[in-house]
C-alpha cells in the first residue's frame, strides 16, 4: 500500500511545479543528454500559446453604423404620443421609438440581443456638440427596456429651430440629461 503513495508523490510534485502561477510559463525541460539548439530556445519569456486564452476575434457586427435620420426613414415607422418631464416642464410630443429606428435601419437585429450585440452602444449627438450614450442592451425590450423616443412634434406643432428639427426624449430617466435637443446624429458602435 505504501508503494503507490511513493510513486504518486514525485508525480504530484512535478505537476504542482508545472501549475505554479508565479513567473512566466516555461517549456518542459529537455533531457540532460540533449542540449537545446539556440534556434529552438527562443526568447526567454516566450509563452506557450496553448496556455493562454484565445485571441479576441474581430467583432461579428459592423462598427460604427450611422443611423439615418431623414424624413423618409422616420415616416415609415409607427408613431406614438410620448410625454416627458424636461427642465420642470412636461412635454407632450409625438415621434418614433429609438429601438424601432435602430432596427429599421439595420443597425440592430430583430429579436433578443445576444453575443457581440451586448457590447454595443448608441452614441447620440446634437448640433451643438452635446453627446449622450446608451448601451444597446439598455434599449432592447428583452433586456433593459429603456424607452427613448425621436420626436419631431411637441404641443401639436413641429419643433422650432432652437429645439429641433428632432429631439430625443427619455421619459424614464430621473433627470432629463439624455433628452437631447437639436438631434443631429445617431451611431451604433462596438465597445473597444
Amino acid at each position: 500500500m505504501d508503494t503507490p503513495v511513493r510513486l504518486l508523490s514525485p508525480l504530484l510534485a512535478v505537476l504542482l511545479l508545472g501549475c505554479s502561477s508565479a513567473g512566466p510559463a516555461r517549456e518542459p525541460a529537455a533531457p540532460a543528454a540533449a542540449a537545446p539548439s539556440p534556434a529552438a530556445a527562443g526568447p526567454p519569456h516566450r509563452h506557450d500559446p496553448r496556455l493562454r486564452a484565445s485571441s479576441p476575434r474581430p467583432p461579428a457586427v459592423p462598427s460604427p453604423v450611422a443611423v439615418p435620420l431623414d424624413e423618409a426613414t422616420l415616416a415609415r415607422l409607427p408613431r406614438s404620443a410620448v410625454s416627458a418631464r424636461v427642465h420642470e416642464t412636461t412635454l407632450h410630443c409625438e415621434g418614433v421609438p429609438l429601438i424601432a429606428l435602430l432596427r429599421a435601419s439595420g443597425a440592430v437585429p430583430e429579436g433578443p440581443l445576444r453575443g457581440p450585440h451586448l457590447s454595443r452602444y448608441v452614441l447620440v449627438g446634437a448640433r451643438d456638440g452635446y453627446r449622450v450614450v446608451f448601451s444597446l442592451a439598455e434599449l432592447d425590450p428583452g433586456t433593459g427596456d429603456r424607452a427613448a423616443w425621436i420626436v419631431d412634434r411637441c404641443g401639436g406643432a413641429p419643433l422650432d429651430a432652437e429645439t429641433g428639427p428632432l429631439r430625443l426624449l427619455v421619459p424614464g430617466d430621473v433627470r432629463a440629461a439624455r433628452s437631447v435637443r437639436q438631434l443631429e446624429a445617431i451611431t451604433v458602435v462596438v465597445a473597444p
